[in-house]
């Protein structure tokens, strides 16, 4: 069965048309009402009883959540059209807009896979004494407080909580989990009228579920708005302190963490034998919770925020956002950009924000001119985790121009890094970000605008990440193989490109192929040969830091022709040939440069024999090092068997 929507133009200040968007998106849509949330109310009850009601207005969830606990009905779908389509100055048809959110909500989006974390209560309150121990007071019936003061403090007069004395040395964990080491430790001894402190000690350890930061002072985690269970205030500041100690008394009980990743080791690129490789991931994780891990890297669950950055930068697809994963993402795109034009609109454009940007909207919607009519808002999880292959999607599926509202709490680098990949993968300017904290300038960038040219025939393309960049690319760019410059120049750093080897200076040791992470090198088993497939290289780098020889170096391009699926011959040689069987072997140069460096001029090679076996292949150089005089692998001579006859006949002989 369809679920129906349930149209309000929220007491006439909307536009809407109940025929037109049925029509447009085959759901059955109810009678444009005014009044849901008040005066008819009774007609939204009986909607919401049939459990299949999409309620087209977010603003009154609550509101309609207690409607349906109270009809003992299932909650309905929420959709919001009033702030992100019907209230708009914009005096355009609106249906293609709108149905493009229909469908786009209709999708099922997996949630995002959690952990089960359990607080206790245990919280450790740090700062001066005086404003440490008043937090302390507030929360002792709520949680198992313990304060922790300086080694000069006085000892207070209470035993609700537990204080002690020292230096906080080291913290790690997050919320249900912090390891923490201490440095002078002094632990409080009660008894009698006077109360004293235990001698110091360093190396103390001990764990808490909760951290009140109220020192002022540097954080002890980095990007600490982002660790969770770690709060801090300002001491100075007791609007701040009162905040930090209510949001401290909520944190017990079972808490779900969203495992914001999907990782999988051994695509990583981070480093191979000892050699480092790619450390996008580590350069600009915001909470420190990816480490190295030998080859590859490892990510703290624990620690990981969901900024997506990582995910972002990602060469190998190793690291993948999965809150939700990228398939839906991409999903949520190209249906949004096919209902749209599947409705008769032209040259939409897609506007992506975070939970920030979806709130400049609303205000933007109820104070000023709200969005245009070909701008189709869509809000994701994290901002940072919508990259250049996200972005050529869009341009691919039909989207005349994408842009990126930016969030006070996203890594601006990373945004601009990954746009600036786009523009030049596209060859276009057809995609921007909007630094913008105004609503009303909001409004007044998009109203007016110089819309691009949309391309001609859309494409939908799925698979990863470098899958869909480079089909995305094809479809931007045309068939790569009639493009007068098919291999497109990319900025520095960027994940796609060729290798470029010097072969005066290369040998052919092939350490670069044993390192390789993702095969785009390679050998040939039966000629000395250096071969590559432009589509694996990773850009890491492992290649070029091996090389003895320094032959190596990186060029970053996205080569569209056919050629850069298929394997190539970077570098070859002419093999040699066995003096003994005439089997071909090694490479000529290098064992012709070997021969004269080494005849004559080393003590073991100083007679022709010795130099002859520089010329064998290795099973004729066993035999001729066997066979030779004075042999390192011969031995004494065996000694002859004997048998029960050499006994008897010595006995015989007695």
């Amino acid at each position: 069965m369809a679920k129906q929507l349930i149209l309000c133009d929220c007491s006439g200040t909307q536009s809407l048309d109940s025929a037109a968007l049925s029509a447009a998106t085959d759901l059955p849509c109810s009678p444009v009402h005014s009044a849901l949330c008040g005066a008819q109310a009774e007609r939204a009850a009986q909607a919401i009883s049939t459990g299949e009601t999409v309620i087209c207005c977010a603003q009154e969830k609550r509101f309609f959540d207690a409607l349906a606990e109270e009809i003992d009905a299932p909650p309905p779908a929420y959709l919001d059209l009033r702030d992100r389509a019907g209230w708009t100055a914009d005096t355009g048809d609106l249906i293609p807009k709108m149905s493009a959110l229909v469908a786009e909500a209709a999708l099922e989006v997996p949630g995002a896979k959690t952990l089960d974390v359990i607080s206790e209560g245990l919280c450790l309150i740090l700062g001066p004494a005086d404003t440490a121990l008043a937090a302390a007071e507030q929360l002792q019936d709520i949680l198992g407080v313990t304060v922790l003061l300086t080694p000069a403090s006085e000892a207070p007069m209470s035993r609700g909580f537990d204080v002690i004395r020292g230096q906080l040395r080291r913290a790690t964990g997050a919320l249900g989990g912090f390891d923490l080491s201490f440095d002078q430790l002094q632990q409080l001894e009660v008894g009698g009228r006077d109360w004293s402190w235990s001698p110091p000690r360093d190396g103390g350890t001990s764990h808490c579920d909760i951290i009140l930061d109220l020192t002022g002072g540097t954080p002890l985690f980095p990007a600490p708005q982002k660790r969770e269970g770690y709060l801090r205030a300002d001491p100075r500041d007791p609007q701040a302190v009162a905040a930090a100690v209510l949001t401290a008394s909520q944190l017990v009980g079972t808490f779900e963490k969203p495992l914001y990743l999907r990782h999988e080791p051994l695509l990583c690129a981070h480093s191979r034998a000892s050699q480092s490789g790619c450390s996008k991931c580590l350069d600009h994780c915001p909470t420190a919770a990816i480490s190295p891990a030998g080859d590859h890297v490892s990510i703290d669950p624990m620690a990981c925020a969901g900024c997506g950055a990582c995910a972002s930068l990602c060469p190998s697809g190793a690291i993948s956002y999965d809150a939700p994963p990228m398939e839906a993402q991409l999903r949520r795109i190209q249906t949004l950009a096919k209902a749209y034009l599947h409705a008769g609109g032209s040259a939409p454009r897609l506007l992506v924000t975070d939970s920030h940007g979806s709130e400049m909207i609303s205000l933007a919607a109820r104070f000023d001119r709200g969005l245009p009519a070909d701008v189709l808002p869509l809000e994701v999880a994290a901002l940072n985790a919508f990259g250049h292959a996200e972005i050529l999607t869009a341009l691919a599926a039909g989207f005349a121009e994408v842009l990126i509202l930016l969030s006070p709490k996203i890594d601006r680098d990373v945004q601009a890094a990954e746009l600036a990949l786009a523009q030049a993968i596209a060859g276009t300017d057809q995609a921007r970000l909007l630094d913008l904290d105004d609503p009303t300038a909001l409004s007044d960038a998009l109203f007016g605008a110089k819309v691009p040219a949309p391309i001609a025939s859309p494409v939908r393309p799925m698979g990863s990440r470098r899958q869909v960049t480079r089909q995305a690319a094809l479809a931007l760019q045309g068939d790569g193989a009639t493009l007068p410059q098919p291999a497109l120049p990319l900025p520095a750093q960027a994940p796609y490109g060729a290798v470029l080897v010097d072969q005066d200076s290369c040998t052919l040791c092939l350490s670069c192929v044993s390192l390789c992470p993702s095969g785009a090198l390679g050998d040939n088993p039966d000629l000395p040969q250096l071969r590559f497939q432009e589509d694996a290289c990773l850009q890491c780098g492992l290649c070029a830091s091996a090389c003895p020889e320094s032959a190596i170096t990186l060029q970053p391009q996205l080569n569209l022709a056919p050629e850069a699926l298929a394997q190539v011959v970077l570098h070859e040689e002419e093999p040699f040939a066995c003096v003994e069987c005439g089997a071909l072997f090694g490479v000529k140069s290098t064992i012709e440069k070997v021969t004269e460096k080494l005849a004559g001029n080393h003590a073991m090679f100083a007679n022709p024999d010795a130099v002859r076996m520089i010329q064998m292949c290795d099973d004729c150089r066993v035999q001729a090092q066997f066979h030779q005089k004075d042999s390192p692998l011969a031995g004494a001579s065996r000694p002859q068997v004997r048998t029960s006859e050499d006994y008897l006949s010595k006995r015989r002989d007695h």
